[in-house]
């Protein structure tokens, strides 16, 4: 299967994601459940830090290769989609939907985007194997 998303796509759904999950409490209407309000906040972090630390045009520090990125997104897409069972706000349909939506977006995400590595030098893609 081609992947539709580029690097630098997958990079803006990042920084978008970042601040529509960590608002999603006071946008969405679930503030009460502590536990997901908490829980947007880590997964938001999560994806600043990963975002930030990409070996991509949009990483600021550059140590992860994007494909442990990208893995990094199928892995908290899952936790993320799970989390209303696991920590028991499934109940909460504002809260679970929310959480299913996110979870959805990140497996998309991280299975739909191409892994092709930054070049050390600049931002070209390194030769894919494929």
């Amino acid at each position: 299967m081609k992947q539709p998303i580029s690097r630098v796509q997958h990079g803006f759904t990042d920084y978008s994601y970042i601040p529509a999950v960590a608002t999603a409490p006071e946008t969405v209407g679930f503030t009460d459940e502590k536990t997901a309000t908490t829980l947007c906040r880590v997964l938001a972090g999560n994806i600043l830090l990963t975002s930030l630390f990409t070996r991509a045009e949009w990483g600021l520090v550059r140590a992860m290769p994007y494909k442990a990125h990208l893995m990094a997104d199928v892995a908290v897409g899952a936790f993320a989609a799970s989390a209303p069972w696991l920590f028991g706000f499934a109940e909460n349909k504002r809260a679970r939907n929310t959480f299913l939506v996110a979870g959805a977006f990140g497996l998309m995400a991280g299975l739909l985007s191409r892994p092709e590595e930054m070049s050390e030098v600049g931002a070209t893609p390194a030769p894919s194997n494929e």
